[in-house]
């Protein structure tokens, strides 16, 4: 069966944003004009496409990324709505690993915001060419060159206004298009469908000239048709379609970001978004191609976005559905597949197969028989299929770069109310561990208590209140409790023995190593065997020992991060020795270093930025000093001011309800994790008291 759409009319986007900038309303006019939908949701009501969990409705916040599929100019345009809370920070990697676009959308009160500033990052690690969208431009305080301005401070990018606003707050009338240099007029009264374009008031015409000066001079460095004419001083004269080509070649080389603007609450500018995106937006052909490995041969290999290459796809979000069983949503890279065709699993040397495929249309779903390149469906039927693993031709594997996500830092006991719960409670988290990549299952050796971690206090809480819900266990759910974790601050060499002789065949396992604390963040092992002390088929299992042995350190039994350890010396028996010897030593030999290096316990610390009424910023800061926190700086916006500082997880459980007190419920928050800082000493001799007092009495 023929593709629906030529390859060249896909375009793979992603919408991001700080909470409440106006993702998902953004999308609901979006799904309006491209006739997806008859009446557009509204978030307040609960009534939005994109938000189908009651969680989501309840709380009028995006938790899951929802995908769906729509029209507009003839192309096929597949959109991932991603969550703007940073509890939920794992939606927003996973999907822009997939996507071939970003729309950016800031709040032209707010500009940049914290988690603005996260969710740039992550697209600038995977290289993603984006569009920015100024939004609630009809908002009292809404400034949308500051906003401009910020980007490029904070974010450190190229952004180049391709439209400007023709007022703002309550005037807020419309857009100046500077590339067609008109003015674009919208009726209220037909929800944004019917438009005017008008030449520019005779009031804003040398502000429209002085703008459209400024984005051609910009662009003027991609393109040397345009350059000439900039310089001739004919910039009237460039045609429409030069100004856009030089800008996509640009934005998709993210040399720069294309500004617009508009008020997606009042209908304004989303048409003009929808024409950017296929304007300057790219299909899956104008992207490199991507690349892998090939696991049979180790050597790297690409794949083109071709229906005519092998097939190659990359399984970046697991769903459990109440009616199709186990949803896995793909990217399909290259080449097509269709209904029960036998895959290959590189990520775990199995083969699955394609019971059925469907295209999303957020909770709802269309069957299809066919997929092809550039692609992104759900399949049912992969059961052995995880996070990250790369589905391909047998004939032709290849292993694509997976996703790294973070480490939970947050964890609280559960345990199941009743007995007929006991029995569905490991299968339920199994699930939503398998959904979530930074949702993590553990049980406590010493208590026996099943733990669960994750982002932070509203991701647990979604996550309990999912349990309940969906697969209807009841459970019991203890107080929170911080990762910490543990490290050290002076390198030491450690030596570890595992000899045991029994009357047969023995075991004999001798290593010598250099511990020190990293200077780069994470665990690092380096091999300095040399003239054979050790042989190398041993090497792997000293590394996966020293591994086994970082998840308890020596003060609170926390588990280690940031150390170096290398393999400089040891002894081997010609018989006695083994992989299993060998892996007992290396832990042994951590075990006794770590106690002699000097360790240090860690603190998970928060950015966090308070929005409130001036008359509260001295008690709010008061409290955050209190709380061990550190005022980074105060920023007035608007009519109110910006705290922003970093304050202890561990201090900060239970935040909300206590900053509505202070400031009777008129300040916000947001919080991020930031990184690990060293615990005071008095707080960590504290903590080791108690660790020491729990072995004694155990």
């Amino acid at each position: 069966m023929p593709r629906n759409k030529d390859i060249t009319k896909v375009r793979n986007i992603g919408i991001t944003a700080h909470i409440d900038a106006g993702k998902t309303t953004t999308i609901e006019r979006i799904l309006f004009y491209t006739k997806k939908v008859h009446r557009m949701g509204e978030v307040h009501e609960g009534s939005t496409v994109m938000d189908w969990m009651e969680q989501e409705r309840e709380r009028g916040i995006t938790i899951t990324s929802a995908a769906i599929t729509c029209e507009w100019l003839k192309h096929q345009i597949n959109i991932i709505d991603t969550p703007g809370h940073v509890d939920f920070t794992a939606e927003v990697e996973r999907s822009l690993r997939v996507l071939d676009g970003a729309i950016a959308i800031f709040c032209a009160v707010g500009g940049v915001e914290p988690q603005s500033e996260t969710v740039w990052k992550q697209a600038d690690k995977y290289n993603v060419p984006r569009l920015a969208f100024i939004n609630k431009m009809d908002r009292v305080g809404a400034d949308f060159h500051r906003a401009v301005n910020m980007m490029a401070e904070r974010l450190g990018n190229n952004p180049i206004p391709i439209q400007i606003p023709m007022g703002s707050g309550e005037l807020f009338a419309g857009l100046i298009d500077l590339i067609k240099m008109k003015a674009v007029i919208y009726n209220e009264r037909s929800l944004g469908a019917i438009w005017e374009e008008i030449d520019i008031p005779q009031d804003l015409l040398e502000y429209a000239d002085e703008y459209r000066s400024k984005m051609l001079e910009a662009i003027a460095d991609y393109d040397d048709e345009i350059m000439e004419m900039v310089l001739d001083e004919r910039g009237d004269d460039i045609p429409i379609d030069t100004i856009r080509s030089a800008i996509r070649k640009a934005a998709i080389e993210c040399k720069i970001i294309p500004v617009l603007c508009g008020a997606a609450f009042k209908n304004i500018g989303i048409q003009r978004l929808l024409d950017a995106v296929i304007f300057y937006l790219p299909a899956p052909t104008d992207i490199p191609p991507i690349k892998g490995t090939n696991p049979k041969r180790k050597r790297e290999e690409i794949r083109k976005a071709a229906d005519d290459e092998p097939f190659a796809a990359l399984a970046f979000k697991i769903v459990n559905d109440a009616y199709t069983g186990k949803l896995t949503y793909l990217r399909v890279y290259s080449g097509t597949a269709k209904t029960g065709l036998q895959v290959m699993n590189t990520g775990t040397g199995k083969k699955e197969r394609f019971g059925r495929m469907l295209r999303m249309f957020a909770n709802k779903r269309e069957d299809i028989n066919e997929i092809y390149a550039g692609d992104i469906v759900a399949a049912v039927g992969l059961k052995r299929t995880r996070t990250g693993d790369t589905l391909c031709s047998e004939a032709k594997p290849i292993i694509l770069e997976s996703m790294v996500f973070p480490e939970p830092v947050i964890s609280v006991a559960i345990e199941p109310k009743t007995q007929a719960d006991q029995e569905k409670i490991n299968d339920t988290l199994t699930r939503l561990s398998e959904e979530d990549p930074t949702f993590k299952v553990t049980t406590n050796k010493e208590t026996g208590q099943t733990i669960i971690s994750g982002m932070g206090e509203l991701h647990l809480e979604i996550l309990v209140d999912r349990m309940m819900r969906e697969f209807k266990v009841e459970a019991n759910v203890g107080k929170p409790q911080v990762a910490y974790r543990e490290t050290i601050r002076k390198p030491v060499m450690s030596e570890g023995r595992f000899i045991r002789q029994t009357g047969g065949h023995g075991q004999y396992g001798h290593v010598l190593l250099d511990i020190s604390p990293n200077s780069k963040s994470g665990y690092e092992f380096i091999n300095r065997i040399v003239r054979g002390a050790i042989p190398k088929e041993y090497i792997p299992a000293v590394d996966k020992g020293v591994q086994e042995a970082m998840k308890s350190g020596a003060l609170a039994g926390y588990p280690l991060c940031d150390i170096k350890v290398a393999l400089v010396d040891g002894s081997f028996h010609e018989t006695d020795s083994s992989e299993i010897a060998f892996k007992v030593a290396g832990s042994i030999a951590l075990k006794d270093g770590i106690r002699k290096a000097d360790p240090a316990l860690l603190e998970p610390i928060m950015a966090i930025e308070i929005v409130l009424p001036e008359v509260y910023v001295g008690d709010v800061m008061g409290d955050l000093v209190a709380r061990r926190g550190k005022i980074n700086g105060i920023d007035i916006r608007g009519d109110g001011q910006i705290i922003r500082g970093e304050v202890p997880l561990a201090e900060m459980f239970g935040y909300a309800t206590a900053l509505r007190s202070m400031t009777q419920g008129r300040a916000i928050f947001t919080m991020e994790f930031k990184n690990y800082q060293e615990l005071p000493e008095k707080i960590a001799k504290t903590m080791t008291a108690v660790r020491f007092y729990n072995e004694r009495h155990r």
